[in-house]
């Protein structure tokens, strides 16, 4: 075996070793963050966001809907409001559960799968739309996701990404108990902290990196930097200050 083919099994491995961590960590974080979920689907978030996400997706017919690290399912459950087919993916067992027990109170219909953002098992041109919210920060491989949910996107379709420059950010515990993040555990912290260091994309300021690396893909992209002021309503949660950017891209 050639030393190109020992440096490649070994980047490999650590990457697949990076995953499990990842899937580990999200699947013990699994309750208390539906729980977050829960209150934002019952509170002034919720509309907001459907209210966004109309004005970006094609209106008057339902559409075939990929939510890419659906988490607790928030973006399913909206979606599958509006009347649209949404499956919801996530490489976290434990939170496909919380997701599959909240649209089952919210009355919706979504399909769940467990699958890795960065291998999707879905045919070429499937999907009219993928969306994606707080995901590509924790991803050890952002550019294959995003040649992914390019692949996967019929011609036309749409790719919208939520998400914030974390790369230079040190996560700490919060104490206060509006705050969004509030009595994690520090060891889950400091675990938190410690992937984020693992991962290329934290070298990458964003979305400036996001929107060259789409355009590179052949895709229009539209970015606005900072839509928090319009889904971020909830005076009784206190989120993340940095700017929440949307990345709005069409194969």
């Amino acid at each position: 075996m050639d030393s190109n083919t020992i440096q490649q099994s070994a980047a490999y491995e650590k990457e697949k070793q990076l995953n499990r961590q990842i899937e580990a960590y999200w699947d013990e974080r699994s309750t208390d963050f539906s729980k977050l979920r829960q209150k934002e689907l019952k509170g002034p978030c919720a509309p907001a966001w459907q209210a966004y996400l109309k004005k970006k997706l094609p209106a008057e017919r339902e559409l075939k809907i990929l939510d890419i690290g659906t988490g607790a399912g928030f973006f399913a459950i909206l979606l599958s409001k509006l009347g649209h087919k949404v499956t919801g993916i996530d490489m976290s067992a434990d939170m496909l559960h919380q997701a599959k027990q909240n649209a089952l109170v919210m009355d919706c219909r979504a399909d769940f799968r467990k699958m890795d953002a960065q291998e999707l098992a879905f045919p070429d041109n499937h999907f009219d739309a993928v969306l994606s919210r707080n995901l590509t920060w924790t991803l050890p491989d952002a550019m294959e996701a995003y040649r992914q949910w390019r692949r996967v996107l019929k011609a036309g379709g749409l790719l919208l990404n939520f998400d914030s420059d974390y790369g230079l950010t040190a996560f700490s515990r919060k104490e206060d108990q509006a705050d969004v993040h509030a009595n994690i555990r520090q060891e889950l912290v400091t675990e938190c902290n410690a992937i984020k260091e693992e991962l290329r994309i934290s070298t990458h300021r964003r979305p400036q990196w996001d929107r060259e690396f789409l355009c590179s893909l052949g895709m229009e992209v539209e970015v606005e930097e900072d839509i928090a002021p319009q889904v971020r309503v909830d005076k009784e949660m206190h989120f993340d200050t940095l700017p929440l950017f949307c990345i709005c891209a069409r194969k």
